[in-house]
């Protein structure tokens, strides 16, 4: 196992919701995932007090963030302060998505 390269098989997985499946590579204060939502899954409401922004890589899916909804695609960004509440419904096809979580997410390891 490399210090610096880990492989997606030495990366911590779980699945957060029903048909939402994450990779997780930490360091000492930050994180990044790769997230996988099946098509119609729903990533439920909650909030966390970690900053966490993105980037949807591929698929379609509509994001809830506080007041605001948009429906995003590959490419588009978003980010969610602290404490803020937020959900996620994936649309036709599967959606994947990068999140990096400053401090990490010690449930995500």
């Amino acid at each position: 196992m490399s210090v610096y390269f880990p492989t997606v098989d030495e990366c911590a997985r779980h699945t957060i919701f029903p048909g939402v499946q994450i990779h997780t590579c930490a360091n000492e204060k930050m994180m990044i995932s790769v997230v996988d939502i099946d098509p119609h899954a729903v990533v439920a409401e909650h909030q966390h007090p970690h900053e966490q922004v993105g980037m949807v890589l591929e698929g379609r899916a509509t994001f809830y963030i506080g007041g605001e909804e948009k429906t995003l695609q590959a490419g588009d960004l978003y980010r969610i302060p602290g404490n803020v509440r937020h959900r996620v419904v994936a649309l036709e096809a599967k959606v994947r998505a990068i999140d990096i979580f400053c401090p990490i997410r010690e449930d995500y390891l």
